[in-house]
């Protein structure tokens, strides 16, 4: 079965004023299967968001390819919804208008496109601030709705930087509740990048240990936990035991 998203060898260097070139990524090979929930770590400088970027569309790789079903990626695509960690909403539209807004440049009639809003918008819990801006809502609201938006156009893939990591604590494990559930309805393949080492382990089915200086593949851990995740999950034997490996992979990768 060909993959949903595959790195074939791919790096990328960028030019620094008055120094030589930096190579943020050094020939990743990774592939990502339809519907995985995998999650991304490691340190400053690794290459995550370079990677996550060039599987996008938004930068080329200076050698090496990503696939998406088997077809180069040469750009952005509508198959590939992007949420960052700033919520890139629309301050002067509401949520609904918010999350129309992709299926109104697509030419989709209002009643369709309000009705696909709405579903999304009740899915994320949003439902009582359909018709309110954002200037009125919390960040983790605004996170919501940026991730009902990009769901709303329909991506296979939901491409994810970071994007509770400006959270208080409670909120972020309030999010990672809801987005599991958003992806057990919908089941979308993610690729999501965190610096959270408990994040990482309790969304992902894998969770890919990249290593800086340059930006690399360093490890691959399977998350063998049963889907739904819980809060007494978090608090397992099995989960610390996982925890502690991520992160030694991460903070001490001479070890491993």
């Amino acid at each position: 079965m060909i993959p949903k998203i595959s790195f074939q060898d791919v790096s990328r260097s960028f030019e620094l004023a008055g120094q030589k070139s930096f190579l943020a990524l050094d020939k990743l090979s990774l592939d990502i299967e339809d519907g995985e929930f995998v999650t991304v770590v490691g340190p400053s400088g690794c290459g995550k968001s370079t990677a996550m970027n060039i599987a996008a569309g938004l930068i080329t790789p200076s050698s090496g390819s990503v696939l998406v079903d088997g077809a180069e990626v040469t750009g952005p695509g509508p198959e590939r919804g992007v949420i960052f960690q700033q919520y890139a909403l629309f301050p002067w539209l509401t949520v609904r208008q918010n999350v129309e807004f992709g299926l109104q440049i697509t030419g989709m009639p209002r009643a369709k496109r309000r009705e696909i809003a709405d579903r999304f918008i009740q899915l994320v819990g949003l439902g009582d601030f359909a018709n309110s801006l954002p200037k009125t809502l919390s960040g983790g609201m605004k996170q919501r709705c940026a991730i009902a938006r990009a769901y709303a156009v329909n991506p296979k893939i939901l491409l994810m930087d970071e994007p509770f990591g400006a959270l208080d604590a409670l909120t972020r494990v309030q999010l990672q509740d809801q987005l599991l559930q958003t992806w057990s309805q919908e089941r979308r393949t993610v690729m999501f990048i965190t610096h959270d080492v408990d994040e990482a382990v309790y969304l992902a089915s894998r969770v890919i240990v990249m290593a800086s200086r340059p930006g690399r593949l360093h490890r691959i851990i399977p998350v063998d936990l049963p889907y739904p995740r819980t809060e007494e999950m978090r608090l397992s034997p099995e989960f610390a035991a996982l925890r502690n490996e991520v992160w030694r992979s991460v903070y001490h990768p001479a070890e491993h």
